[in-house]
């Protein structure tokens, strides 16, 4: 292995050679697997992958909630050169059939508490050749593979393969328009978009393995990162991915249905957590009302940074975190799934920084719609690109890959379509995106997946979907729908109907009713006006 290749696989059996007992690698509750455990059970799993049919390469679903299995199978997958492929735990059969089907995954690592739904789709996927339960507290059923025997029926020895630095991870994002797309991310590019990071936040960065083993020794085995946010999604994986390599240790809440910010707050001063990964305000609100209730429960001292990304998080929350954890910095990032180092604002006691303003990254640019590079001062909105080191684009998926992968001017950037506008000093202010997608407490939801959800409801003619400003989500799902004559569907007869259909997080906040939508002759839909309609009618303002 040439000692600047930046294979996922090869640092972590470095890393796992190095650090002993005394390091922990997964907490759980009062479960901890400490980093020589770690690694020869991710050894062990990756030798069970191979064995049943996976092959360098292949995909693996992970449909779990956050629990050390998670992150320990991201390690065997790594050691063993398949690729990584999140699953949204809220989904339902058709939309796990899609994603499963879609990535070509071959087998599939499930929570037992899942497993209703795995019975039911799993007649639909011949193409995975084995299905791995997590947790199983019942009779496992004949179809599964119990991932604890699993781990315990392998060598635990390190698998002494050769690996490359293009290998694959997926992370599968709803992006603007139609179905979740996986973006495929190679171990040396993510690696490097991370460096580039860290060169500008310390002025350098670890260039080779020796240099990383330095860093794991010197400051990253000391690390606590609790993902409050699903490591199913990018910010929570992300963040954790990058904790795990650096040698620290992931710390994941105990199963709850909902989000408990007391449950984290105390798992924070037990475990001595130093960095949390959040979805702004959405997360951020909830743990502000713990602490101001309870100001000297809980100890934090440990706590030195907190991240966020995807949503909105307010000046005036950040300003009442930093009270009651006054050494803390809070990091706002702005990235997408197609790329990370868009721009960053770091808040503390000392400085802070408004709501949605961004330090612009070293290889971004703003470019208007016909690819003219917006100059800094000159209020022009236009779209962040991102240069360097990015995906190599969709997974099956030329025509869109095209349309957010561009060339300009010979370099090939990412543009998922976040628009802002860039101040004279380099300074981002972020205008949302620029396409009709919602954001919702982190959640990219798809208007004509839900508007075609109810349109299939008999009384209603047709259905268009916005997202409005919402203080908690960041935006609301908002429904306006045409319905049939002497049709007295209410909102809430609607609402079901949808979360029948669709993951409840997509079904609409608010139903309005209207006796026609406007649309264009050719069908078009106008959103700004059907927007403009929901915006009066529930009294939101921008």
């Amino acid at each position: 292995m040439a000692d600047s290749i930046w294979n996922f696989g090869d640092i972590l059996d470095a890393v796992g050679r190095k650090l002993g007992e005394e390091s922990p690698a997964l907490i759980q509750g009062d479960r901890v697997i400490s980093w020589p455990e770690m690694t020869r059970r991710s050894n062990s799993l990756a030798r069970a992958f191979l064995s049943h049919g996976a092959a360098p390469g292949d995909k693996v679903g992970f449909y779990m909630r956050n629990c050390p299995e998670y992150m320990e199978s991201v390690a065997a997958c790594f050691k063993a050169r398949l690729t990584h492929v999140n699953v949204n735990y809220r989904y339902l059969d058709d939309e796990l059939v899609y994603i499963f089907d879609n990535s070509d995954s071959v087998a599939v690592v499930y929570d037992s508490a899942f497993r209703d739904s795995v019975e039911r789709v799993r007649r639909r996927l011949p193409g995975i050749k084995c299905w791995i339960e997590v947790g199983t507290d019942t009779a496992r059923p004949d179809f599964a593979l119990a991932y604890d025997e699993l781990v315990s029926a392998h060598d635990p020895a390190p698998l002494e393969i050769e690996r490359a630095d293009d290998d694959m991870m997926f992370l599968y994002t709803g992006g603007t328009t139609g179905m979740p797309k996986g973006v495929m991310w190679t171990h040396q590019i993510w690696r490097e978009a991370n460096l580039e990071g860290m060169r500008k936040i310390y002025g350098g960065a670890p260039e080779t393995m020796t240099e990383h083993l330095a860093f794991v020794d010197e400051i990253g085995r000391h690390g606590r990162q609790l993902p409050a946010c699903p490591l199913m999604h990018g910010t929570g994986l992300f963040t954790a991915l990058g904790a795990l390599l650096n040698g620290g240790a992931i710390v994941t809440l105990e199963h709850s249905l909902t989000f408990d910010p007391e449950a984290l707050w105390d798992t924070v001063a037990r475990h001595g957590v130093t960095a949390m990964a959040i979805v702004g305000d959405a997360f951020a609100k909830p743990m502000l009302a713990v602490l101001d209730a309870k100001p000297a429960q809980f100890d934090l001292s440990a706590v030195q940074t907190i991240t966020s990304s995807g949503v909105m998080w307010s000046h005036d929350v950040k300003q009442g975190l930093i009270r009651h954890i006054p050494q803390v910095a809070l990091m706002d990032s702005f990235g997408a799934s197609e790329a990370v180092g868009f721009g960053m604002s770091v808040t503390t006691a000392e400085a802070g920084t408004q709501t949605a303003r961004f330090t612009i990254g070293d290889s971004c640019k703003v470019f208007s719609e016909d690819g003219r590079e917006i100059q800094p001062g000159s209020d022009e909105p236009g779209f962040i690109a991102r240069g360097g080191a990015v995906p190599l684009g969709y997974y099956k998926d030329e025509d869109k890959t095209a349309k957010t992968f561009q060339t300009i001017n010979g370099v090939r950037y990412a543009i998922p379509g976040d628009w802002c506008t860039v101040a004279a000093d380099g300074t981002l202010t972020l205008l949302g995106r620029g396409s009709i997608c919602i954001n919702s407490g982190g959640e990219k939801i798809y208007p004509e997946e839900v508007e075609e959800a109810l349109k299939a409801h008999p009384d209603v003619v047709d259905a268009l979907v916005v997202g409005l400003p919402d203080e908690k989500w960041g935006q609301a799902v908002t429904a306006v729908v045409q319905r049939d004559a002497g049709s007295d569907a209410d909102a809430d007869t609607l609402r079901a109907f949808v979360q029948d259909r669709l993951a409840r997080y997509k079904a609409p906040k608010s139903i309005l009713f209207k006796d026609s939508l406007g649309r264009a002759a050719n069908g078009k839909a106008d959103y700004k006006t059907i927007r403009n309609f929901a915006l009066d009618a529930l009294g939101v303002s921008e």
